[in-house]
């Protein structure tokens, strides 16, 4: 799912503006100033379908992380308005601060060309789940001679040893284009295994905070053995043949992990 998030004075007007320029399924994210479903009655959430079918909801105790996740299995774009502290692509109106990529700065919402930012998000990128590649992996033309999904899911930790220095978090660059030749001709040669139908990869870039996900591999497979025995090495493969470099933060130091293997 491509993501792409608005901030500043018209954000929400550009916001649809974009999301109308998309082939695909588009979800918009945006504040509202109703309260909206009152679940304030002893229940943490509260799901309701309309006449006309559609879903409502309210409830609290759920993180921006957590609806971005919920959506990246069913949606193909989502764009964001109003809100300042996510780690996304982030276009700003005006001087707002963000934590995220800057992707564009302007000084007003009318030096925004939609049809020039909703062709650049493709070129950006994704943001994938362990959900979302599984279900990906479901739609397999195999998929029916499938009986077993395999995962792996590499994440920050904030300790080897109990005496270290935590680990606040990581930054991953890629050589653009090349680490993803290289995953992608990783999957096709497990791929040629017998049993094994679909491989896929996903390695996040930019930082990754302590406690979350880094890496995903999903196999579809025929058996469990050939499923288990292709998760393994293709994480393997991965972390020996792609070229990404991994930049570790502590609460003491800041160093390339490549220079000190």
């Amino acid at each position: 799912m491509q993501t792409l998030s608005i901030i500043g004075p018209g954000a929400a007007g550009i916001r649809d503006a974009v999301a109308d320029r998309f082939d695909g399924r588009v979800a918009t994210v945006g504040r509202t100033e109703s309260a909206g479903i009152d679940a304030d009655d002893g229940v943490d959430g509260r799901f309701e379908l309309t006449e006309d079918g559609d879903w409502t909801a309210a409830g609290d105790g759920r993180s921006f992380s957590d609806l971005l996740d919920s959506l990246a299995a069913e949606y193909d774009y989502t764009v964001v308005s109003g809100f300042s502290k996510l780690r996304l692509p982030t276009v700003v109106i005006g001087n707002a601060e963000v934590p995220g990529d800057v992707y564009h700065r302007v000084d007003d919402a009318s030096d925004i060309d939609p049809d020039t930012l909703a062709a650049e998000l493709d070129d950006l990128d994704p943001h994938v789940t362990l959900e979302s590649l599984v279900d990906e992996a479901k739609q397999s033309p195999l998929a029916e001679r499938s009986g077993a999904i395999a995962t792996f899911t590499g994440r920050v930790r904030a300790k080897d040893a109990e005496d270290d220095s935590p680990t606040t978090h990581l930054k991953f660059e890629k050589y653009e284009g090349v680490a993803e030749q290289r995953m992608a001709a990783i999957a096709s040669e497990l791929e040629e295994r017998e049993g094994v139908f679909e491989v896929l990869f996903h390695h996040r870039t930019g930082v990754v905070v302590d406690g979350e996900d880094i890496v995903f591999v999903v196999v579809l497979a025929g058996h469990r053995r050939e499923a288990f025995r292709t998760v393994e090495d293709g994480i393997d493969r991965l972390k020996d043949e792609v070229p990404l470099f991994k930049k570790e933060t502590t609460q003491d130091e800041e160093f390339w992990v490549h220079d000190r293997a």
